[in-house]
């Protein structure tokens, strides 16, 4: 392991973790993302997975938990000024720790059978990560996304996610059309304006779950192909957080088998 201090906002590595920050397509076209903060990283290492470069503050170097990582992982480590660091930080006050990793791909096929979570046009990247973290506590493993919804790997859904993605099978940019109708288990959709309660289901077995946008709620396609249920309000508010609505579902399901 080798310690570098970089110094200038121009530098080649700066730019290049600056922009796997910022910008979808870059990342994209790189491969890459970035890991903010030191529980995402322990987390990302404990998986046995690597890092490609680590970016901290000659301060933070010394925190226990820096030092935790420095015992995994064995790379280079930057060292950026204070003043650098928070230009780059999109969480403020935490303790540094950006770490570059290579995004994972997808290595497996989808499988018909299996506890299932389908987000379509979920645009919002803390309810995307939070639904992801939902899923992974409720044994969920299998997670579909539609073109539309939140990069997983983005740094901000990342965050959100709170190590969750490290366990999930994720897809992206499929289509609901091409899936929907291979499904051997029961889809259901959640859609505030039908009269079926979420509470009425027999949850006991395999199932998938569509949760839509949160403007516009579930897709016309969804609401005819898949069964939809609604969470019960008794304090008459229109709809739910979707994140709220779509771990109130796959609480149901634990609650139903345990």
């Amino acid at each position: 392991m080798s310690v570098i201090y970089l110094e200038s906002k121009e530098n080649a590595k700066i730019k290049h973790l600056r922009a796997l920050i910022e910008l979808n397509n870059y990342r994209k076209k790189h491969k890459q993302t970035v890991l903010e903060g030191t529980h995402l990283s322990l987390a990302w290492l404990q998986q046995n997975q690597h890092i490609t470069s680590l970016f901290t503050t000659e301060a933070a170097l010394e925190h226990i938990d820096l030092k935790k990582i420095q015992q995994i992982y064995k790379g280079h480590i930057f060292i950026l000024s204070e003043v650098l660091y928070r230009d780059l930080s999109t969480l403020g006050t935490t303790l540094p720790c950006l770490a570059v990793i290579e995004t994972p791909q997808q290595s497996s096929s989808l499988n018909f059978n299996v506890d299932t979570l389908i987000l379509d046009d979920v645009q919002d990247p803390g309810n995307v990560g939070t639904l992801l973290r939902s899923a992974a506590a409720a044994n969920i493993k299998q997670i579909i996304c539609t073109k539309g919804v939140a990069s997983l790997w983005s740094p901000r859904v990342l965050r959100a996610g709170m190590g969750a993605h490290f366990s999930l099978e994720c897809f992206e940019n499929i289509h609901l059309e091409d899936i929907l109708p291979q499904f051997n288990i029961p889809v259901y959709v959640t859609s505030s304006h039908k009269p079926q309660s979420l509470y009425t289901q027999n949850l006991t077995q395999p199932c998938a779950w569509v949760l839509g946008n949160e403007g516009q709620g579930a897709s016309p396609y969804a609401l005819e192909n898949a069964q939809a249920v609604a969470i019960p309000q008794p304090g008459g508010q229109e709809s739910l957080n979707v994140a709220i609505a779509g771990s109130i579902c796959f609480f149901e399901m634990v609650r139903q088998r345990q």
